[in-house]
């Protein structure tokens, strides 16, 4: 037996195992915290006019555009072996630049303020 099916027979029996115990080892014990709907932490049942705060979803968009930011820059290691790797590190610093001066002026501002 080569090393390549010696590996897949490995790795499909793993899964499969691992399968398989995922299905038996949870405790199925519902619960009505655990069937009721999840809704960002609003009650589903209550009223849909009552106020939120709006810094949360600020914090959740500058969360998710600085997850952004780490994913576009990731590659940036590599850039190095381009033919041009100048020019992929200058515009990797001026996204860099751009992203640092709106979160400064964000946090001038005081959008990220919980209190008011």
């Amino acid at each position: 037996m080569n090393l390549i099916t010696m590996m897949l027979l490995i790795t499909t029996t793993l899964s499969v195992l691992l399968a398989l115990i995922s299905f038996w080892l949870p405790q199925m014990t519902p619960d009505s915290e655990k069937l009721s709907a999840y809704e960002c932490g609003f009650d589903p049942l209550g009223s849909a006019r009552l106020p939120f705060s709006l810094r949360f979803f600020l914090v959740a968009i500058l969360f998710l555009l600085f997850d952004l930011e780490i994913a576009l820059l990731l590659p940036l290691p590599w850039g190095n072996q381009l033919l041009s790797p100048l020019t992929t590190f200058s515009w990797a610093s001026i996204l860099l630049i751009l992203l640092t001066i709106g979160f400064i002026y964000e946090w001038l501002q005081g959008g990220l303020e919980w209190a008011e």
